[in-house]
């Protein structure tokens, strides 16, 4: 009769801890999977293919090149009721969204895709002339509800990664935008509540100065939405995402002479 050899209780307990530690381990096994496909479909050189003219005789490759960096950082709130339901539904390929970052209520960054892969978080959005905000950006979401305030220190985790980015991809200044900027009219996040301005306080995205300029008669400050960046094909929309950014406290679909003023402040900054 075969002999069985039970194991000892302290394998068994190896064996489960290695299972149940991180409860996203085949998950991870999937984000490793697809990023070594990708690894492999950047291995070889372009082929030799007809495009209309003489085809060439032999592949050539050049030898100057990296990876595209990211230019943009785009902030997210979730929407949902926790930083482990949001890591669910970023693990589920069935809700096709992604970010590349998640920052808990306590501080802890989620770093879940590499900055030079492209996440799904922009969705349909333009700024200025891109129209492709999930090729040039990253997504950062932030714990929140939607209508709770962000506690210190989800804050200052996220001031920390911010600073990281932008040295390590030399962002610019003016490129630290909302969602709701991105996307008038269809997102309003993060809510009224984030401090945009001490963000800009630190280099992160412009703030108008406490003193504005006086506006000219006949400044047409949807117009001048459109040089900031914003999509003003709905201008009701890209008003609202205006304020919703830069003013916060009033949220109507009119420009008041302040709002115009506030407008005229940024536009200053971008040509400094």
């Amino acid at each position: 009769m075969k002999k069985y050899i039970l194991p000892s209780l302290l394998t068994f307990a190896i064996l489960y801890s290695a299972c149940s530690s991180n409860p996203y381990s085949a998950t991870n096994r999937v984000y490793k999977k697809q990023a070594k496909e990708l690894a492999r479909s950047l291995e070889g050189l372009p082929p030799v293919t007809n495009y209309g003219g003489k085809v060439p005789a032999y592949e050539v490759g050049t030898v100057n090149l990296n990876l595209r960096k990211p230019n943009y950082v785009i902030i997210h709130h979730t929407a949902q009721n926790s930083c482990e339901q949001t890591l669910k539904t970023f693990t589920l390929q069935r809700t096709q969204v992604s970010a590349h970052y998640v920052i808990c209520k306590d501080g802890t960054v989620h770093h879940m895709l590499n900055d030079y892969f492209r996440a799904w978080h922009a969705g349909n959005g333009k700024w200025g002339n891109n129209t492709d905000i999930n090729s040039s950006s990253i997504g950062i979401e932030l714990d929140n509800n939607g209508f709770e305030a962000f506690s210190e220190s989800q804050i200052a985790s996220l001031m920390q990664l911010l600073a990281v980015l932008k040295k390590n991809y030399s962002i610019p200044t003016a490129n630290f935008i909302g969602h709701s900027d991105i996307a008038p009219g269809r997102k309003v996040d993060p809510n009224p509540k984030f401090p945009w301005q001490k963000l800009s306080q630190n280099g992160f995205g412009h703030w108008p100065d406490n003193l504005l300029d006086t506006v000219q008669s006949g400044f047409n400050g949807v117009q001048a939405l459109r040089m900031i960046g914003y999509n003003i094909k709905d201008s009701v929309a890209a008003i609202k995402s205006f304020k919703l950014h830069f003013i916060q406290s009033d949220l109507s679909p009119v420009l008041t002479a302040k709002d115009k003023a506030v407008i005229q402040n940024l536009l200053r900054k971008m040509d400094q």
